[in-house]
């Protein structure tokens, strides 16, 4: 039996990938960062009339009714461009809540404004994937206190936040007692930050408990591997060209054995990630037995090998890799934070292992 992609599949890619790079890839990346621009409405519109920002939501709600596996490879795309744009909550993860948890009205109010682009959604789940002194939503009667960090799409006109006893909610960027704090982070072409909560009147979503915030967590690792996955390629197949055209001694550097073989090994590396992920996001819609542990394993390897070959392509380069003029510290970064959202390698494996009862 082969495990491949559709043509249809292969087309969303293509087409979404053909998008980022006319929007301008790393050139709007680095002038949103130069400018402090915090948002890409042209990003957000653009995906919306490709079917992006609706992805997973029915057609009947204004989406185009796709699978996780989809959204596994647009999310490899936004890695491969460095792109700036919400993607993994507002297109995704909210929707997915929406769907799985939410009233018929707050159905009909949100999906297909998410769809359309009209709205943005941040999802506040870092404190379910391990605490930090301090952090945490304690919700009671539908008041929220506490404070939330690393808030995936963090720029956002509506949250959905889970509180400790994993409920979840919908609060508006403009509810009173909300505010946002950015938080620095090394990478420049997503932004997070902190939202703290004073007394916050919130929407619960009633059908949501810790079985649908462990969903979420699954989904959005398995997203963050697939874009890792975009941006480690982008390095690599920055390398191979960089070793193609750049000579010493009369030759190509990529005419050197120690070259080749740096390029090889991320190319051997890197190669079955690629299946791994696909794996992982068909585990997530039809194997759920599968679906926790695959996704957990899936972020712990593809992190350490995006690593390597950020590491890796970057040494391809030598000196000109650690300048700007090159730009490869936007992915280098993005593979770094990648690593570390809603747990890292060996916290991902400690967690995979206590779910196969291999420790307690």
């Amino acid at each position: 039996m082969e495990f491949g992609l559709s043509e249809e599949q292969v087309m969303l890619q293509q087409s979404v990938g053909r998008f980022l790079e006319d929007a301008g890839g790393l050139a709007q990346t680095r002038a949103l960062a130069a400018s402090g621009a915090r948002r890409t409405p042209d990003l957000v519109t653009g995906l919306s009339e490709l079917g992006v920002m609706g992805l997973i939501t029915p057609e009947s709600q204004g989406g185009t009714g796709l699978s996780l596996l989809e959204a596994a490879l647009v999310a490899e795309q936004l890695g491969a461009h460095v792109s700036p744009t919400p993607f993994i909550g507002t297109a995704i993860l909210a929707p997915l809540a929406l769907q799985l948890a939410g009233s018929p009205g707050q159905q009909g109010l949100w999906l297909p404004r998410l769809a359309a682009g009209q709205v943005t959604a941040g999802l506040a789940l870092s404190e379910q994937a391990g605490g930090r002194e301090d952090a945490g939503l304690e919700g009671r009667n539908g008041i929220l206190n506490g404070r939330a960090l690393f808030v995936i799409d963090y720029e956002a006109d509506l949250y959905v936040v889970a509180d400790t006893a994993g409920r979840l909610y919908l609060v508006p960027a403009t509810a009173p007692g909300l505010v946002r704090t950015d938080l620095t982070t090394i990478d420049v072409s997503r932004p997070t930050g902190e939202l703290r909560f004073t007394g916050v009147v919130a929407e619960p979503l009633a059908g949501a408990g810790p079985d649908l915030v462990q969903r979420l967590l699954d989904v959005a690792r398995l997203l963050f591997a697939a874009d890792t996955l975009g941006a480690a390629q982008a390095m690599l197949d920055q390398a191979v060209a960089y070793a193609s055209s750049r000579e010493q001694f009369g030759r190509p550097i990529g005419s050197f054995q120690a070259v080749k073989h740096m390029c090889a090994e991320m190319a051997a590396a890197l190669e079955p990630c690629r299946a791994m992920v696909w794996y992982g996001a068909h585990a997530l819609d039809h194997l759920p037995s599968e679906a926790h542990v695959t996704a957990c394993h899936t972020k712990a390897h593809v992190s350490e090998v995006g690593t390597f070959v950020a590491r890796t392509a970057t040494e391809v380069h030598g000196g000109m890799g650690f300048t700007d003029l090159v730009g490869l510290h936007y992915w280098f970064k993005r593979i770094g934070l990648n690593r570390q959202m809603l747990g890292g390698p060996q916290a991902l494996r400690d967690e995979a292992a206590r779910a196969t009862g291999l420790v307690s």
